[in-house]
């Protein structure tokens, strides 16, 4: 089960936890996390607590990351997936037809670690942060089948 808080000022460390990552997953989320890009959706990334997290946040409110999730609550092989640079993501349908109204929740499917990037709405439309994730999460995790 994930955990997040997110720190109120722009220069505070965001926590970020993931829970019961086995030595290989939290092998695979180490190399991911350094790999990640410096700036997404146009917000330049914050330090997260505790320093070796899984994960990573930009900007303020904080956009954040965290590598080794599970699958997504509410997902069904029927269900709406969007596909970015070869990785398949699922966002909650009600979040999308918010249409910038709502936070999203975005995470991985089909991947051996699973990530998932809680995108305030204030960086709408979800493209870009997708952008610019997507090439990194595809080179650190393997997928194991794709969408429909």
């Amino acid at each position: 089960m994930l955990l997040l808080a997110l720190a109120g000022c722009g220069s505070d460390a965001v926590e970020v936890h993931a829970a019961g990552l086995s030595a290989r997953a939290a092998e695979t989320c180490r190399s991911l996390v350094e790999d990640l890009p410096d700036t997404v959706a146009g917000q330049q990334r914050r330090p997260v607590s505790p320093e070796d997290a899984a994960g990573a946040a930009w900007g303020d409110p904080a956009i954040v990351l965290t590598c080794g999730v599970g699958k997504p609550d509410g997902y069904v092989p029927e269900g709406p997936c969007t596909v970015v640079d070869g990785v398949d993501w699922y966002i909650p349908e009600d979040q999308l037809l918010a249409d910038g109204d709502a936070d999203l929740t975005m995470t991985t499917l089909f991947r051996r670690v699973n990530v998932e990037v809680l995108l305030p709405r204030d960086y709408w439309p979800p493209a870009t942060a997708l952008a610019d994730l997507s090439k990194v999460v595809a080179a650190h995790t393997k997928s194991s089948e794709r969408c429909l």
